[in-house]
């Protein structure tokens, strides 16, 4: 009986793995149709497609993309400011720093006076110049005189041609030295004038490198200054607008500090190279900046229209 019935519990659990074996995978269900009010919205947002190029940023301007929209119509890019001239500035004669009349993000305009030298023996050098100066002038007139003096007497045949010459001769010298004191008063005056270091452009210290009571050598770069206006904006477009983009046309940018405020700026240089890596062409353009808003090193987001010339 116990065999019977163990043998009716093994056909039974074939049975059941038979029918799971053959059970058909139900098929995924069909999602419901749209309504038809709905069908032609649909179907238009799946047919609209922006197309876009991305060609890399240009170097130094970091790793964002120039990002050229067909779609808009429009060259839609991102860059960084750069300035137009970097100025470091070294004195020309060593010397220790005596005052600093700019710190670090001042804004100077061209001849301001940025930094001066210690000038004490520089002065004291100077008069003892002019001291030269003075008395070699003296030496000079009075040699002079006695010149004028002595033609009188060789025209009258008083005083041998020999006497003449001997004064022409201390004249000479005399006037000699008076030119050289001069120069050495004007060397010294130069010393003076460059132991004041000046900016020669029109915009913003950059960096600080040095300070009080520092001393300064020959070449070393006491302050690095950076022009502030006008400011460019580079980046790359492809080479298919090389013919829509040229120079003088206009240009928009935003920067994240001044949101809802655009910038006109105009392109400045077209590149005249097509990169073969990257197939796109250099756009440079140019930004006023005025009122001093922008700054270099700011990322910004400019927009150009191509057009045909």
């Amino acid at each position: 009986m116990k065999r019977f019935l163990t043998l009716s519990l093994v056909v039974l659990a074939l049975v059941a793995c038979g029918k799971k074996d053959v059970e058909p995978t139900a098929s995924a269900k069909e999602p419901p149709a749209l309504p038809s009010d709905v069908q032609s919205v649909a179907t238009a947002a799946n047919s609209t497609v922006t197309t876009s190029t991305i060609v890399p940023a240009t170097p130094g301007a970091g790793d964002t993309p120039v990002v050229a929209t067909d779609a808009g119509g429009s060259i839609v890019a991102t860059g960084e400011f750069v300035s137009p001239v970097r100025s470091e500035l070294s004195a020309k004669l060593p010397g220790r720093v005596g005052a600093m009349f700019v710190d670090e993000g001042s804004r100077v305009s061209k001849g301001q006076p940025v930094l001066a030298l210690e000038t004490d023996y520089v002065r004291l050098n100077l008069q003892r110049a002019e001291a030269d100066t003075a008395r070699a002038k003296a030496m000079t007139d009075d040699a002079r005189r006695d010149v004028e003096r002595k033609k009188g007497l060789l025209a009258t045949n008083a005083v041998p041609q020999a006497t003449f010459d001997r004064s022409q001769a201390a004249y000479d010298q005399a006037n000699a030295a008076l030119q050289s004191a001069q120069a050495q008063a004007s060397m010294f005056r130069q010393q003076l004038a460059d132991s004041t270091l000046r900016s020669p452009i029109d915009g913003v210290v950059a960096e600080k490198r040095t300070d009080v009571g520092q001393r300064l050598g020959d070449n070393t770069v006491a302050l690095v200054i950076v022009q502030t206006s006008p400011l460019r904006l580079r980046f790359r477009v492809p080479e298919r607008y090389l013919a829509s983009v040229h120079k003088g046309q206009p240009v928009k940018a935003t920067v994240d500090p001044y949101p809802g405020q655009a910038f006109t700026g105009h392109v400045s240089v077209v590149g005249g190279v097509i990169d073969t890596a990257t197939r796109s062409l250099l756009v440079e353009t140019e930004f006023p900046n005025r009122d001093g808003k922008l700054r270099p090193g700011l990322f910004a987001r400019v927009e150009l229209n191509p057009s045909n010339q």
